[in-house]
Formats: structure tokens, C-alpha cells, sequence
């Protein structure tokens, strides 16, 4: 999320907004956001097979 986040550099004054850059190349100033979703439900997802998977006899 911290490089989600709107920062302008001190020397040059170029402002970095990661929903502009959204909006210019996917047309949505949604899409981080949705990106950012999806991880968490491929995290969540991954968590409940690891959780379902039989214990390792070693």
C-alpha cells in the first residue's frame, strides 16, 4: 500500500500517483484497488488449502 500512496520528489517536483497512472493506462482509477483484492483473496484461498492439507509425519 506505501507505494500506492501520492508522492512528489523533493528535488524535481514529479508528482507519483499510482491512479493516475491507472486511469492513463487500464482506463480505471479503480484498478489498484482491485488489484489489491485480489491478492487478498488469493491469500485467503492459500490459506485454507495449506490449512486443509494432512500434517507431515517427519
Amino acid at each position: 500500500m506505501e507505494r500506492q500512496s501520492v508522492k512528489t520528489d523533493k528535488k524535481n517536483g514529479i508528482v507519483n500517483d499510482a491512479n493516475d497512472w491507472a486511469i492513463d493506462t487500464m482506463g480505471d482509477a479503480k484498478y489498484p484497488l482491485l488489484i489489491f483484492q485480489r491478492l487478498i483473496r488469493v491469500s485467503l484461498e492459500t490459506l485454507k488449502i495449506v490449512k486443509s492439507l494432512p500434517k507431515l509425519d517427519i
